[in-house]
């Protein structure tokens, strides 16, 4: 019985590190893709307006994704309180990341947006 719910949480825990993944690789390229925008119509020579719907679009963009970001985060945590219940609190299930490093990403990027927008 033991280890089918060992089984079981891995999977669950392989599956949201591949989302938490995807979600930070849609907020870098989406970034990145935000951040280029400005350079390419100054590169295209087009006037300040060009484009400034897009910009706004794509800093929206990355806004929702920080907001997609925190519920995955709080979804994390939320199946380590279940992880507990269900008796598999000593056991290590994910990425194996140092957390701190990471809650500091997320709060760098919550600030940037906040400035951006």
């Amino acid at each position: 019985m033991l280890n089918v719910r060992r089984q079981a949480a891995q999977e669950v825990a392989d599956r949201l590190i591949a989302a938490e993944n995807a979600i930070d690789l849609a907020l870098q390229r989406t970034a990145e893709l935000a951040g280029y925008m400005p350079q390419a119509r100054h590169k295209a020579n087009l006037a300040a307006e060009v484009g400034q719907e897009a910009l706004e679009r794509a800093i929206g963009t990355i806004s929702v994704l920080v907001q997609a970001r925190r519920e995955i985060v709080a979804t994390h945590k939320e199946l380590a309180v279940t992880q507990g219940r269900v008796g598999l609190a000593a056991f290590a299930m994910g990425g194996g990341m140092d957390k701190s490093a990471a809650v500091a990403y997320t709060d760098a990027a919550a600030r940037a947006v906040r400035i951006a927008a």
